[in-house]
């Protein structure tokens, strides 16, 4: 058995701040969390290094691993492609991964020994309201936004590929929200506008009661290229663009408890739900997924004393509507394309070339 100085001084061998080609990196618990050893060369016995059969999640990176049940890649082995994986429960592997290698570029696996797909979580943090003004990626879990300067600024946000929790204090504390993949012109609704300040991805074995989920957001769809995706071009058939529709336009607006209703301030610009990126596609039959359109954002506030405890003026978050016409503004553009012989269509924010990039399927990617 090591002793904790052994063990740090075996972890120290194979563990590098830079990034390598070929990486990967267990976690004692789930969702990357607990102790973790970091890897970029094969590991014949982890055992070596205190972390046999104590797996329950990876991070790959640059390159395929095969990780095995028995020392020397031996017993039940999987092929894991670049991503996160935040459980190995899925693949039989949870706690039982004894030693692990990089695999070849060139080398060929068969279909049935890789891993379940991945995951592919990123959310996308923004300054403003409908997505404008400054932004913040991220596909790992933020403690503290305050690092990356986006402490309390978030007020509305993308969010692709699994579930994410986003909370108001650092270190995942305070209140929380749960947000599913989608669109979310505006944080107010959650009572979260300018208050993030943690946030992590949510694995999708982890049950969420109803109550902590955000209001439903605006479908998204996840156009970015996938580790190894071969992309072709596809002629466009017929680009239809969509008006606008005349309807109510809402937005949220902070008012001084006690101030006089007719000296509200309106902004001259409108919030709603704005359509970016690819927001549906449907292989097959030309017949196109049907859009719904949000139609503003509801917020409640707490009422108070107009008068807070410091002697300052309390406000709160009002709502407000305005009755608009549709115009001659677009709202989306309705794409057709032909692929391999099979029709497609998709709604684009942007009118479209002559050609649009698809993978193999015939799906659209940016």
């Amino acid at each position: 058995m090591h002793t904790p100085s052994n063990l740090l001084l075996a972890l120290a061998c194979i563990a590098f701040t830079a990034p390598a080609a070929a990486q990967a990196t267990f976690y004692e618990n789930s969702d990357f969390r607990g102790r973790s050893m970091q890897a970029d060369h094969q590991v014949n016995r982890f055992e070596r290094y205190g972390f046999n059969d104590r797996s329950s999640s990876v991070v790959v990176a640059g390159n395929r691993w095969e990780v095995c049940e028995d020392r020397n890649f031996r017993g039940d082995c999987v092929v894991l492609r670049p991503g996160r994986y935040p459980s190995l429960e899925a693949m039989g592997l949870n706690d039982r991964v004894s030693s692990a290698r990089v695999i070849p570029r060139n080398a060929r696996v068969d279909d049935d020994r890789y891993a379940p797909l991945p995951l592919s979580a990123q959310a996308t943090f923004y300054e403003r309201r409908d997505f404008e003004g400054r932004s913040f990626t991220t596909t790992d879990p933020v403690a503290r936004f305050q690092r990356y300067g986006f402490n309390d600024v978030a007020t509305s946000a993308v969010v692709i590929g699994a579930r994410w929790e986003v909370c108001e204090d650092a270190r995942y504390r305070g209140r929380c929200v749960v947000l599913r993949p989608g669109r979310y012109p505006s944080l107010a609704a959650m009572g979260l506008n300018d208050r993030v300040s943690s946030a992590r991805t949510v694995s999708q074995n982890n049950r969420v009661d109803d109550d902590r989920y955000a209001p439903e957001p605006v479908a998204v769809y996840d156009s970015r290229r996938r580790d190894g995706e071969r992309l072709y071009e596809a002629e466009v058939s017929s680009v239809r663009a969509v008006l606008a529709t005349s309807g109510q336009r809402c937005w949220i607006e902070r008012e001084q408890l006690g101030s006089m209703q007719d000296n509200a301030n309106v902004p001259a610009a409108l919030a709603g739900a704005l359509i970016g990126g690819v927001l549906g596609h449907q292989v097959g039959g030309g017949s196109g997924k049907d859009i719904a359109t949000v139609g503003g954002v509801i917020a409640g506030a707490a009422l108070g004393a107009n008068i807070g405890r410091d002697g300052r003026p309390v406000t709160q978050d009002v709502e407000r509507c305005r009755d608009v016409p549709g115009g001659a503004r677009p709202a989306f553009w309705d794409v057709s394309y032909s692929f391999r012989g099979q029709e497609h269509r998709v709604q684009m924010a942007h009118p479209p070339g002559p050609r649009i990039t698809v993978n193999e399927r015939g799906e659209p990617r940016e």
